[in-house]
């Protein structure tokens, strides 16, 4: 696990997590993800909801929400009936929330369930945020497409250049917050993918403590990706513009304003 060069983590104890799925025509997916999540953490006695955004499905993913939440009660489905986007299907989840942190991830199964313990976890030791990142040792992409990787790398490197952060993969959607790191990210102004972005440079920038666990990362086994690059690029830039002269130009008004703690040390 990778720690950042950042203020030491705030001490408070998390007792409930929200998994934040945003799903658009994600039938053939969705009932995996969410069973696989939900057995993880109903295993390892964590308490928790999954809430599911449907943004605008066309398919039976809503349907088939309604058929799963039959058995699984923990499961909360809830519908974008405004501007669709998978921002906005995420800051809805997040809005909907009850835990105190929020983990946030694909609902394709890209995203290594496993993960979402291993973030609950190092969240518990006083982090604020917990970043994946599928590029550090312990991590790994199966099945990237290759225009995709380099771009990736490419962008990645440039985020970690123009901000001067260790972070290696800031556009993985799949993070962990607490819940007063994101309160102190508002207000979201991103209603695309560019909202993984905002988000996790947002908390650096305004002083959240936070740390990197290797994550690994599958293509999808069926559906079609959501994310068009060429359609997100400028919006990718806007909102690292946009966070950059914040963290250069607001004098800090929108800091975290924290008194030092010491990391909760794990249970044995």
């Amino acid at each position: 696990m990778k720690n950042c060069r950042s203020p030491k983590p705030a001490a408070d104890a998390l007792a409930f997590l929200t998994v934040v799925i945003p799903a658009r025509n994600e039938v053939d997916n969705i009932e995996s993800a969410v069973r696989h999540v939900h057995l993880e953490l109903k295993r390892h006695v964590v308490a928790h909801e999954i809430i599911v955004v449907d943004d605008g499905s066309t398919d039976d993913t809503w349907g088939k929400l309604g058929e799963l939440q039959k058995t699984i009660t923990q499961l909360n489905p809830i519908r974008n009936h405004g501007e669709n986007g998978f921002g906005n299907a995420i800051i809805q989840g997040i809005d909907s929330a009850q835990g105190d942190a929020v983990v946030i991830m694909m609902a394709d199964e890209s995203d290594d369930y496993r993960d979402v313990l291993q973030y609950w976890t190092t969240l518990n030791q006083g982090w604020d945020c917990v970043f994946g990142s599928r590029f550090m040792k312990g991590g790994a992409v199966i099945d990237y497409p290759i225009i995709k990787l380099v771009l990736n790398r490419l962008f990645n490197w440039s985020i970690k250049l123009f901000f001067q952060i260790p972070l290696n993969d800031t556009t993985n959607a799949f993070k962990a917050y607490r819940m007063t790191a994101l309160d102190g990210c508002r207000p979201f102004l991103s209603p695309h993918f560019n909202l993984t972005v905002e988000l996790p440079l947002k908390a650096i920038v305004r002083g959240y403590s936070w740390t990197t666990i290797p994550t690994v990362w599958r293509n999808r086994r069926y559906g079609v990706a959501k994310l068009k690059i060429r359609e997100m690029g400028s919006r990718y830039f806007f909102i690292v513009a946009y966070v950059w002269l914040e963290k250069y130009f607001s004098k800090g008004d929108y800091r975290k304003r924290q008194i030092e703690s010491k990391p909760i040390e794990p249970s044995s």
